[in-house]
This record gives structure tokens, C-alpha cells and sequence, in this order.
């Protein structure tokens, strides 16, 4: 048994989530569900991230107290839970938290202790909405290109991070593999990025720009620590770093594993500055780092400012959970970003959920209610006409396995697809309505029935069971209706729904 933890980055509480959040905890889901499934001992995180000066002017627009707006929003994330079935074992917000402030006090101690702080006034472009700033060679037109924004010319004395100092540590730990960072064409981009030069970056705000919001610096009230730093800090403060030094030990310094899931736009806060200021303080790194793309509307990024984010707790109301997490699943591609829309949604649903897998579920427990009073018959050691299906059906686990080692959600939703596949293909060769007719004519023996429902009701099980970390409300109401391992199935009942969109849109 492993001890594995798992966390998503924490977004910022400037405005509702959006369907690209939704995609993130859905996938972080799955590999702690998936996890648990094996037996391994799992910690699921994620949270918000409070202390942005982004969240203090979305508070100054509506006219309200920063503290009252940011609790206000981040309960929206919160509710993401409960719409999108998650199973998340901690919550942290960076503002109201009791564990995070003296677990970024340690942390910064910790820097300043090796020596890895010091103050300097710099001028820099510097993008709000990212919360960070750009040399000009690194914008587009003049622009963010993140957001696309022209970023504002700051000029501060800030305390500074050694980042440089780190530079060859942090090639060789990602290179070698000791921190891994998936996939390959994102750890290429990290080690070209960092083999350029690494410059020292700012870790503290002016007090007066940060509208007095954040945690001080510790030793200098008249700054604050950069949100970056403060907001990185939760994936051990949350654990019990600088509060409960046994369970930090537990859940970090000792975990097999520490696997962090983030968006592309991130992944040098995360497999850069982050081990750096690790490393800094002595604190043992993450183990993986697993780059998801981005989703889009028409080809464009979503985000509030563009008018094209769509709500997933809305989403999930309309569709169902879990039609909405296997979309994210089944259709979101690994290189490059993928279009979100509600035809795509219904379409995937349709064809994977309803017709394929929910539609040999009810064929089978229909079958067997009906040809043999709800018994399910023994397997049969040989079987020759599901010898195929046996063999698909055996092979799903380990190549699920291989997929989610890889973090490849598609292709390992692409096994479960073809396991349903073969199992409607066997009704269709094997025409256990025929066998019946025969029976009841006397002219096949009880036999040859009974191998095509054990063989149809083993296949859902299994579906039931892969299906688990996937689609766990779903995968609970298969095994239920197939007997869960037991003697008998239930009475049938739709597993999935067929789902359409209302004509006017």
C-alpha cells in the first residue's frame, strides 16, 4: 500500500468557477478515487486562493469588504463538491484558514535563514490577472498571453528570491526524473525554460499596492508576501506544515507520492519557483507534476472577462454529474486544448453512456429477470463464442493501469468504452432471445442460456467496477442492479439518461 497525496492549484476568488475548474477537480478526483480503489492511502486537496490583488478589486467593484467577498466566492468552489461528486478530504482558504499563515511564516523563515531573501527596487510589466510579471520578450504584441491584456509598468522595492541559485538542482531533479513532470513536451518546455538563465524573483508586495491585503512579511509590515509564494505554500500548510508537525510528516515528508494537477498557464509557478523555495527551506518536493491543457469556447480561452464561462455546477444540474465529468474524461485532449460545448456533452453522453454501457446493463438485467427469475447462473469455465469479450474484459485493468500512470483520463475512458463495445457486440452473436425460444422449445439445453447471462453480468460488473473512480454514482447504481458479486440482480432501471438539448439553442 502507497501513501498518496494529490492536489489541485487553488484559483483565484475573483468571480464564479468556470467549466475549466471543473475539469482540474475531475481529473484530481479520479486519481484519488482511482487510488483508493487500490488500496493506497489518499489525501485529496484543493482549495482557494485568497490573497490576490485581483480579489481585492473585484471586492472594491461590488463595494464590499475584501474579507466578506472572498468567503462569499470561494463558497462557490466549495459547492463543487457536493454538484460534481468529488471526494476531497481538505478544503484550504488562504485567507481564513488557521493552518496557512504560520505555515508561510515557517516557510519564509526558512528562506531567510539560507540566506535566499534580499531587497532591491525593479521596474517590470506586471499582469494582474496572472499576478506576476512578464519580460518584454514574453509578450505577445505587447500583451499578456494569458489574458491578453497590456500589463501595467510597476515600479517597487520588493524582497527578492535566489532563484538562480537553484538552477542546476532544479535541471538535474527534473531531468533525472526525481521530480517528474508529465507530459514530456511539458517537462521539455520547463528544462528549456530554466537551462535560458533563471532570474531571482519578487516574493513581497508594498502594502500600500497590496490595499494592505495579505500576509506581512514577517520582520517588514510595510510589505507582503507575493500571492505566489503565499498561495504555493498551501499544498503543505493545508497538511500541517509549520502546525502539526507529525501529520505534515505523514502526509508529506513520508507520502510515497505528492502529485500536484495544474493548467499549463502555471507550470513555472509550479516546476520552478515552487521546488526552488522547497529546496530553499529544507522541505521535501513534490514527486510528479501533471500539466493539463486548457478548455476553450470557439477556440478562444474561458474566464469571466470573455462572457463564455460556463457554470459546471449549472451544467451538472442540467446534464447530471456525471455526464459532465465523463465529457471532461472521455473527450478533453492531452496535447492541445479542446472545445467545450453542450452539443459535445450531450453527443458523448449519448453514445458512450446511454446507448453503449447503460444500454447493456439494462439488456442483461432484463434478460436475466426474465429468462431466470433475477438468478445470475455460475460463469462457465469455457465459454468459446466470449472468447474475445474474455479477453477484453481481462486486459481492461491493466491497461487502465498504464493509461492513468500516464494521466491519460481518454485513453483509459477509452478501455471502459470498449469493454461495453464487445459486450453488446457478444448480445448481438451470442442472441440469447434465440437460446430462450429454444429452450422453451426444448431444443437447446438450459446450459447454453445460462453462459451467455453469466458471461453478460460478469462484463457488467466489471464495467461497474472500472467504472468506479470514473463515474462513481454511476458505477454504484451498476453493481447494485447486477448484485454486486451476489446470486441475484435487481429489477431494471436506467443507469444513464439520454439527454437533448432544448431546440432553441
Amino acid at each position: 500500500m502507497s501513501r498518496y497525496v494529490v492536489m489541485t492549484a487553488i484559483p483565484y476568488v475573483n468571480g464564479r468557477p468556470h467549466v475549466g475548474h471543473a475539469l482540474e477537480l475531475i481529473e484530481t478526483d479520479v486519481l484519488a478515487r482511482y487510488r483508493r480503489q487500490r488500496g493506497d492511502e489518499v489525501r485529496a486537496q484543493t482549495g482557494t486562493d485568497d490573497n490576490a490583488l485581483k480579489n481585492v478589486q473585484s471586492a472594491e467593484a461590488e463595494g464590499v469588504p475584501v474579507e466578506s467577498y472572498v468567503e462569499r466566492v470561494a463558497q462557490n468552489f466549495l459547492s463543487l463538491g457536493q454538484a460534481l461528486d468529488l471526494s476531497f478530504d481538505d478544503f484550504i482558504k488562504t485567507s481564513s484558514d488557521p493552518r496557512h499563515r504560520p505555515g508561510v511564516e515557517k516557510l519564509w523563515a526558512a528562506c531567510a535563514a539560507r540566506g535566499d531573501f534580499y531587497r532591491k527596487t525593479y521596474t517590470g510589466l506586471y499582469c494582474t490577472g496572472c499576478e506576476q510579471f512578464y519580460a518584454e520578450s514574453e509578450l505577445v504584441e505587447g500583451r499578456c498571453p494569458e489574458h491578453g491584456t497590456v500589463p501595467d509598468l510597476v515600479e517597487e522595492d520588493n524582497w527578492f528570491f535566489r532563484l538562480s541559485r537553484y538552477q542546476d538542482r532544479l535541471a538535474e531533479e527534473i531531468s533525472s526524473g526525481r521530480l517528474r513532470v508529465e507530459p514530456a513536451s511539458r517537462r521539455r518546455e520547463v528544462l528549456s525554460f530554466i537551462e535560458s538563465g533563471l532570474e531571482d524573483f519578487s516574493v513581497s508586495r508594498s502594502m500600500k499596492r497590496a490595499r494592505g491585503w495579505g500576509i506581512p512579511v514577517p520582520g517588514d509590515p510595510e510589505q507582503v508576501i507575493y500571492v505566489w509564494y503565499d498561495a504555493l505554500a498551501n499544498y503543505i500548510t493545508a497538511p500541517g506544515y509549520g502546525t502539526d508537525e507529525a501529520r505534515f510528516a505523514h502526509w508529506w515528508t513520508e507520502a510515497d507520492e505528492r502529485v500536484h494537477v495544474i493548467g499549463k498557464g502555471i507550470i513555472r509557478f509550479h516546476a520552478v519557483y515552487w521546488p526552488a523555495m522547497l529546496m530553499s527551506a529544507g522541505v521535501t518536493l513534490p514527486s510528479q507534476i501533471f500539466v493539463h491543457e486548457y478548455l476553450t469556447a470557439d477556440g478562444a480561452k474561458i474566464s469571466k472577462s470573455a462572457g463564455n464561462a460556463k457554470d459546471p455546477g449549472e451544467l451538472a444540474e442540467r446534464f447530471g454529474a456525471d455526464a459532465l465529468r465523463w465529457w471532461t474524461l472521455r473527450d478533453v485532449a492531452r496535447a492541445g486544448d479542446t472545445d467545450y460545448t453542450d452539443e459535445r456533452l450531450v453527443t458523448r453522453n449519448n453514445e458512450d453512456l446511454a446507448n453503449n454501457i447503460g444500454n447493456l446493463v439494462n439488456r442483461t438485467v432484463s434478460m436475466v429477470n426474465r429468462y431466470r427469475d433475477g438468478a445470475v447462473p455460475a460463469l462457465a469455465a469455457d465459454n468459446p463464442g466470449a472468447a474475445e469479450l474474455r479477453r477484453v474484459r481481462a486486459g481492461a485493468e491493466a491497461q487502465i493501469a498504464e493509461a492513468m500512470d500516464a494521466y491519460d483520463f481518454r485513453r483509459a475512458a477509452e478501455v471502459i468504452v470498449r469493454v461495453g463495445d464487445e459486450g453488446n457486440r457478444y448480445v448481438e452473436a451470442a442472441t440469447p432471445w434465440v437460446l430462450a425460444k429454444a429452450e422453451r422449445k426444448e431444443d437447446a439445453p438450459p446450459a447454453a442460456l445460462d453462459a451467455v447471462l453469466a458471461e453478460l453480468v460478469a462484463t457488467c460488473r466489471e464495467l461497474g467496477r472500472l467504472l468506479v473512480p470514473f463515474l462513481p454514482g454511476s458505477a454504484a447504481k451498476i453493481l447494485r442492479q447486477c448484485g454486486d458479486g451476489g446470486g441475484r440482480v435487481a429489477e431494471p432501471e436506467p443507469v444513464f439518461r439520454r439527454l437533448e438539448l432544448d431546440p432553441a439553442e
